[in-house]
């Protein structure tokens, strides 16, 4: 049995975690928990880094035999704060975030000292957005808002940008924005009517991880911590 635990940027990618991740992970042996960051009560959020990193410091410290990693959007992360975001291109969609993730594995190490197991920390930064893998069944998500009508448009959205990972974090094109253009009833949170969870439930993680690499990558280095 393998613990890992998440700090969430915010509600909606705790409900996907609790009710999509952890139920198929667990089947492996890994049990999944999330945490939003910052103070209790607080509803998440892209927050500076020095604060992510003491809910990071604080997790890997209180339980020495478990891992901590993070779910946070690349859209919205603080160019001047986070690590590795100032020098983030978009040149390589798969080199951009792995560069970011590489950063806040090198700035949590630092800080936790010499006899810190880095292997213990598994960043992990979504391309652009957690919207971007509903794309992955356009179909799926129209039926869920109720709205065959908008099948079409979404799958155009994946053509014209080369995939559901490269679907870009201006705050006129980021995924969920696009997603709310179109269909403003779009409901974010963790209520049993929040969208997100419904919609990958229904698509199912194994074809999202199929059509996102980094989002398969990270879930197989999950899956590599069974023991």
């Amino acid at each position: 049995m393998t613990r890992v635990h998440l700090v969430v940027e915010g509600q909606t990618e705790q409900a996907v975690v609790e009710r999509v991740l952890a139920p198929a992970l667990g089947e492996k042996r890994i049990y999944l928990s999330a945490m939003l960051v910052g103070a209790p009560g607080h509803k998440g959020g892209v927050r500076r880094f020095a604060e992510v990193r003491k809910d990071i410091q604080r997790l890997l410290r209180q339980e020495k035999h478990t891992y901590v990693g993070t779910f946070f959007d690349y859209y919205g992360l603080p160019i001047r704060d986070w690590p590795g975001r100032a020098s983030a291109t978009r040149s390589d969609l798969e080199t951009e975030a792995c560069r970011v993730e590489q950063a806040m594995l090198e700035d949590v190490v630092s800080n936790m000292g010499a006899d810190f197991c880095p292997d213990r920390f598994i960043p992990y930064i979504q391309m652009y957005e957690l919207e971007s893998l509903f794309f992955v069944d356009p179909d799926v998500m129209a039926r869920e808002f109720d709205r065959p009508d908008l099948a079409d448009a979404f799958r155009n959205i994946v053509m014209q940008c080369g995939g559901c990972e490269k679907i870009n974090d201006s705050p006129e094109t980021a995924p969920s924005k696009r997603i709310i253009r179109l269909h403003p009833a779009y409901k974010k949170g963790r209520s049993l009517n929040a969208h997100a969870p419904i919609i990958l439930s229904r698509i199912g993680i194994d074809r999202v991880r199929r059509s996102c690499p980094h989002f398969g990558a990270w879930l197989s280095k999950l899956e590599a911590l069974e023991k």
